[in-house]
């Protein structure tokens, strides 16, 4: 029997997808403010990026190894 709060690789694979949607809206944005004065946003944002790539990463092994 399967546990229903165990995700299967379609819902992270779901997940995935709205991480891929968030990218592209934080880069846009990052893109967008990369000139003074508003750099300090533009950085703030490329982190943001970053820690959206290494989430997708991780939902991708995670779904790997989902049921």
């Amino acid at each position: 029997m399967a546990d229903d709060s165990i995700p299967s690789a379609a819902a992270l694979n779901a997940m995935g997808g709205q991480v891929d949607d968030l990218l592209v809206r934080v880069s846009a944005g990052a893109k967008a403010t990369d000139q003074p004065p508003t750099e300090f946003l533009s950085s703030a944002l490329y982190d943001a990026e970053r820690a959206l790539r290494s989430a997708r990463r991780a939902l991708e092994r995670a779904e790997r190894s989902a049921p």
